[in-house]
């Protein structure tokens, strides 16, 4: 196991230390390190050594920065702590009750663009060590990238194109629709662009972190979870905010004061987002586990334990 992936399981003992500890990694902060404070960090977390305070500092620095597979630095605006700042203001946009569809269309192109970017950057490559991106996983990618782009903005195309008047049919469409549809489109990006792991699966080590194979099913278990976790975090922002507002307007105060309804969207829809990317994302272990006979029967002979551990990827 790398370094990273070994202090991945040290931490995960529970949800709460799990949502702790992601609320250290992404702190913004992080991503004005230099390359050579990253790199002195790496060091530290492979030395093995006992750590102190702030061999500490040192840990978290290296897990909001390096990748878990293939132990490289992760792009800037791929890693964790600058997943708030790059995808809040998309978000907001992307809510925003538009005049247009072309005006919808380019917010969540933006939108998904960055959301399928980290999916892929933070994804599992423990299979993919010798080979680089294939064209068929390319196309996949931008396929993802279209169809949810398309299909985030048919809220605003039905209001456009069908030329919705009525204003309880409008709600519909603006306040209603936008949740069921950016939990299943979160769904759909990360289970589309992280397919090639179900399909060659991925490494899976013992309890000493040996490595032992590669498995299809600890693969599907991975991108099912880091799915769930995304729709859990996109459907919940887009659900609180809209609810709020719809339970606001009836308010007296709120009639009286309607150009007040629009600021406070769009600081529910980013002060929700800022507390659900550390749930969501501790919803599930980073590092996952997977019964030895469920992994495939291939590696039940070399397997000992009942378990085998498997990175999910983000």
């Amino acid at each position: 196991m790398d370094p990273n992936l070994l202090q991945w399981r040290h931490r995960d003992q529970s949800f709460l230390s799990r949502v702790k500890t992601w609320f250290d990694l992404l702190d913004p902060s992080l991503l004005l390190s230099s390359k050579a404070e990253i790199l002195k960090a790496h060091d530290v977390v492979g030395g093995g050594e006992k750590l102190n305070e702030k061999g500490e500092a040192a840990v978290t620095l290296s897990l909001s920065s390096f990748h878990p597979d293939s132990g490289a630095a992760l792009p800037l605006i791929f890693r964790p702590p600058a997943f708030f700042p790059v995808s809040g203001p998309l978000v907001v946009a992307s809510f925003l009750p538009h005049s247009g569809v072309k005006t919808a269309l380019f917010w969540q192109f933006l939108l998904q663009s960055y959301n399928a970017g980290f999916s892929h950057v933070n994804r599992n490559t423990s299979a993919e060590k010798v080979k680089a991106t294939s064209l068929k996983h390319l196309l996949l990618i931008a396929s993802a990238v279209s169809y949810t782009t398309v299909a985030g903005a048919l809220p605003q195309i039905f209001i456009n194109r069908l030329r919705v008047r009525s204003p309880p049919l409008q709600m519909f469409c603006r306040s209603i629709l936008p949740i069921p549809l950016s939990a299943a489109l979160a769904f759909l990006s990360v289970f589309t662009v992280r397919n090639e792991e179900t399909e060659t699966g991925i490494q899976v080590f013992d309890s000493d972190g040996n490595l032992v194979g590669v498995s299809r099913a600890a693969g599907e278990k991975a991108v099912w979870d880091t799915a769930l976790s995304r729709a859990a975090l996109f459907g919940t922002t887009a659900a609180v905010p809209n609810l709020l507002i719809l339970l606001l307007q009836r308010t007296r105060f709120f009639q009286r004061n309607s150009l007040l309804v629009a600021p406070c969207r769009h600081i529910s829809a980013a002060f929700v987002l800022c507390l659900m990317i550390p749930v969501s994302f501790s919803l599930f272990s980073q590092v996952g586990t997977i019964k030895r006979e469920s992994a495939g029967q291939e590696l039940l002979a070399g397997a000992p334990g009942e378990e085998l551990y498997y990175h999910r990827g983000l």
